[in-house]
């Protein structure tokens, strides 16, 4: 793939994003993400946010329990402070654009080019042969989800900078085939400072993940205070005190983690976090670490918990947004149908 210089694009600032249908919501995901899309919209950005369930469909999921997973990421939204009547939330699979866009964008996009994505590769591991054909075009459906709303920016963490590469060479080899300079942008990644690398409560060289089978590795955001503090307080690390530099932290996992969520919960820098407690030993520290994420987080579990106990409310936010959706996707499609030369 090659970095193509982007072509004049004139429509509007775009922001869109998506957190996938699968599994209950951590703190490492609000903290990476949810907070981080408030902010966003607080500072007036336009944004696009969806439920990706079609996204979690490349592997297995209970049926039952997928749209209970839907409304459940939409409780998370709401609750982290997500407006739906500023931001546009929705389920992906509702915007049937999104699906159009990806088929014709799988005639665009390259094999060469989706037998470079690391991410395949990891999520596949030995059974290559065994997983679905979705898995591997996926981030064609992630480059159809950005441009059917000709989205300008995308909030990428690292695991994501392929994937945005590829829905940029993607972009610019349709608007070159079809003789349509300019028509999707080549959106760029979004960057407010480093995002908070979270990391499991029980091995600071992993990340904190919904698939993780310990339940004490992670924050869950349906935990209730008692929880949160107990987790907080069992979270591995080690006998010494802590230093008052980032860089004298090296080679301490567990307590680069600790404090690097004190620091994203206090809206604070690392630094000023060791400032504050050099010389302090984790019998000091975990006590404030976990009256500080009961205070952060107790208030989105319970306007969770409020949500997804009134169905009617998120769908009818969930349909709104979908409408909404749908009426700047259309006709985007409808227009890429013509340059291709369908039938209309």
């Amino acid at each position: 793939m090659t970095d193509t210089p982007a072509p004049s694009y004139s429509g509007p600032r775009r922001i869109l994003s998506g957190i996938q249908a699968s599994g209950a919501l951590h703190l490492g995901n609000y903290l990476g993400a949810l907070k981080r899309f408030t902010q966003l919209q607080d500072a007036g950005a336009p944004c696009f946010l969806f439920v990706a369930d079609l996204h979690a469909i490349t592997v297995w999921q209970e049926p039952e329990k997928l749209a209970a997973q839907t409304r459940e990421i939409a409780a998370a939204y709401l609750a982290s402070g997500l407006d739906p009547a500023r931001s546009v939330i929705f389920p992906q699979s509702a915007v049937r654009a999104h699906s159009e866009l990806a088929w014709i964008f799988n005639c665009v996009a390259r094999l060469g080019w989706l037998d470079r994505m690391t991410q395949f590769k990891e999520k596949s591991g030995k059974h290559k042969e065994r997983s679905s054909v979705g898995l591997y075009t996926y981030p064609v459906l992630q480059a159809a989800d950005i441009l059917v709303y000709k989205a300008t920016e995308v909030p990428t963490g690292e695991d994501q900078k392929q994937h945005l590469e590829l829905t940029r060479d993607i972009a610019a080899k349709f608007n070159n085939d079809f003789g349509a300079p300019g028509f999707f942008p080549l959106p760029e990644p979004l960057t407010q400072g480093p995002a908070p690398r979270v990391m499991s409560l029980r091995d600071g060289a992993a990340k904190m993940s919904k698939s993780d089978p310990s339940d004490q590795s992670r924050i869950n955001l349906t935990d209730d205070a008692d929880t949160i503090a107990a987790k907080v307080r069992k979270a591995r690390t080690d006998p010494d005190a802590l230093p008052e530099t980032w860089d004298e932290l090296e080679g301490r996992a567990e307590a680069k983690n600790l404090v690097t969520i004190y620091a994203a919960l206090s809206d604070q820098s690392r630094d000023q976090v060791l400032a504050e407690f050099a010389g302090q030993g984790f019998g000091a520290f975990k006590p404030r670490l976990a009256e500080l994420a009961v205070a952060s987080m107790a208030p989105v579990t319970a306007e969770m918990r409020r949500l997804m106990a009134d169905r009617a409310e998120i769908d009818r936010v969930l349909r709104d947004g979908a409408e909404r959706a749908s009426a700047v996707a259309d006709p985007v499609v409808d227009e890429v149908k013509g340059i291709v030369g369908f039938w209309r």
